[in-house]
């Protein structure tokens, strides 16, 4: 029997992750999801941050809370013709608390986007929580992240480090660079 004594043992633990993901499930259910909510609406508030909470209840157990920036005209438009202009829309950024399969909860940062600008800018995780490590204090450092990112995303130059703007599709060149002209 002591051939199986390391196969037991991981036994053990395959089913104490099993009761850990319906423990996490049940702590978004009766608990987390509404703290979490509230103190978003408190810093909101506390911050006067123009943003919505959203939640996506769609699939049981991979429930999301969103707290969305909005979107609004990017100060971007194709000219159509000259009496009509298509404005491109700017998606503003979002924060996202995320459920997992295992319950656990992963927390996103949404950039910006301009819709007909470039690819969007993969989401940035902030880390993957149990129910209980996301306390009060975690969801503001959260939030000074999110700021913080989008404030980088907003004022990109070409001393940040950080997140780089969209590029245009395409072909990625300047609006110059390989045009032939009659120096050629």
């Amino acid at each position: 029997m002591n051939e199986l004594m390391n196969l037991k043992r991981k036994v053990g633990e395959y089913k104490e992750v099993l009761n850990n993901t319906t423990a996490y499930r049940k702590a978004w259910n009766e608990s987390l999801r509404d703290a979490i909510i509230n103190k978003l609406e408190e810093i909101i508030k506390e911050t006067e941050l123009p943003a919505e909470i959203e939640t996506n209840e769609k699939v049981e157990n991979l429930e999301s809370i969103v707290l969305n920036l909005g979107q609004a005209k990017s100060g971007l438009y194709e000219k159509l013709n000259n009496d009509v202009n298509r404005h491109l829309i700017k998606h503003n950024g979002s924060l996202v608390y995320q459920q997992l399969f295992n319950g656990k909860v992963v927390v996103l940062i949404m950039y910006p986007t301009i819709e007909g600008y470039g690819q969007p800018a993969p989401p940035k995780q902030v880390g993957i929580y149990r129910p209980e490590e996301i306390k009060p204090p975690f969801i503001i450092r959260h939030m000074e992240s999110f700021i913080k990112e989008m404030t980088n995303w907003e004022d990109y130059d070409d001393d940040d480090k950080g997140i780089a703007p969209p590029q245009p599709i395409g072909f990625n060149m300047n609006m110059h660079e390989g045009l032939i002209t009659d120096e050629e």
